[in-house]
């Protein structure tokens, strides 16, 4: 174990004067090696925090690159690295935060192939990400490696916060023993998110895990922390560990990683309506085709961006306005990026329109054909 230099006592002053944490607890932080998957909303305050705290090994996992949309919220970042790599561009931040430690990168995606092997290296796991393939992943691979699973989530201004797989407590399958149906839950590229939100619930990730690495207070095992920032309430509910439980329970009949995209039905849903580029699009427009071009995206979306001779039905009141639509003609639908106008174009096509889905949505027509049109 490596001890504590004179530049650690100066650097970490504030911790070794609390009982709680003191010379011991600051040196197990030293000698810690955490694994941290995703550097986004969540992993990019978690692993400040976790840098400036001293965690002697951190490892950064992701496989994307920077882009402005992420500028509001992913503070790891700025202006100057958009197009750059993430983990590349965080390592770099977090060393000029604290030289002393310790930073392995992974640029990829943590599949079923790579995950045990990454996170076998590793003391605990923070969850930092935002889908539910990769959470399932996680929690799964920890269970079977016996590592804590510090978990988070956000959506518009809601967050979520619990340690799954601590000392045999309850895993996330516990909690969410099936994923939701596809589709059910939208991304935060689709829902939004306030830009402080994933602040609060990384940082409450970063306390959770140094309370882990030195033994100070309880741990967030068998409890899930909610959080409203409209309201400012706090509430936590407890969690009772499966018997049952497929991976962490007495009888478990999940002992390998899964295909958890196939799981959780990603890009398993069968599209029986067609799909239209931008370009495609872009030349109806040019050669005046008689068409409706429908826009399920929320009233307030509109005053972000919109297309022209565009109508405007929010997906949700679609059964009740289909009246307003003409089905002798070919209806396009689009949203933001795809998601909603395919679940508009399913039901239309049942009720005998001629439907074709913009793939991409207005996010693809901003970037390619019209870069003037504010992308969000």
């Amino acid at each position: 174990m490596q001890e504590l230099t004179l530049n650690d006592f100066a650097r970490y002053n504030r911790h070794l004067i609390l009982p709680e944490i003191g010379t011991q607890g600051q040196k197990k932080i030293k000698n810690a090696k955490v694994l941290v998957v995703g550097t986004g909303g969540l992993g990019s305050p978690c692993s400040l925090y976790l840098a400036a705290a001293g965690i002697g090994t951190l490892g950064l996992v992701d496989f994307d690159v920077v882009d402005v949309s992420n500028l509001q919220r992913q503070i790891l970042f700025g202006t100057a690295e958009i197009g750059k790599s993430k983990v590349e561009s965080a390592k770099k931040r977090l060393l000029n935060l604290n030289p002393e430690i310790k930073i392995t990168t992974y640029e990829a995606a943590l599949t079923s192939e790579n995950a045990l092997k990454i996170i076998e290296n590793y003391d605990l796991v923070v969850d930092g990400t935002d889908n539910f393939a990769t959470r399932y992943l996680v929690n799964d691979a920890c269970v079977f490696l016996g590592k804590p699973n510090v978990y988070g989530s956000i959506f518009k201004f809601e967050g979520q916060a619990s340690v799954f797989n601590y000392q045999n407590g309850p895993c996330y399958r516990c909690l969410y023993p099936e994923p939701p149906p596809v589709g059910l839950v939208p991304s935060c590229a689709e829902g939004g998110v306030l830009g402080v939100l994933p602040g609060i619930i990384g940082s409450i990730q970063a306390t959770e895990t140094i309370k882990i690495i030195t033994g100070a207070g309880e741990i967030l095992s068998g409890k899930f922390l909610l959080y409203d920032a409209l309201s400012m309430d706090f509430t936590k509910l407890k969690i009772h560990k499966n018997p049952d439980c497929v991976v962490c329970g007495k009888n478990r009949s999940v002992t390998k990683l899964i295909d958890y995209k196939q799981f959780c039905g990603v890009g398993k849903e069968e599209k029986n309506f067609e799909e239209i580029t931008v370009f495609e699009l872009k030349k109806y427009f040019e050669e005046n085709k008689k068409f409706t071009l429908l826009d399920v995206r929320e009233p307030y979306e509109l005053e972000i961006s919109k297309l022209p001779q565009s109508l405007n039905i929010p997906a949700q009141s679609i059964p009740e306005r289909t009246g307003e639509l003409n089905s002798d003609v070919e209806t396009v639908v689009f949203c933001r990026s795809g998601a909603r106008s395919a679940k508009v174009c399913d039901f239309l096509l049942k009720q005998n329109f001629k439907v074709k889905n913009l793939k991409g949505g207005i996010l693809a027509w901003s970037k390619e054909i019209d870069k003037n049109l504010p992308a969000y």
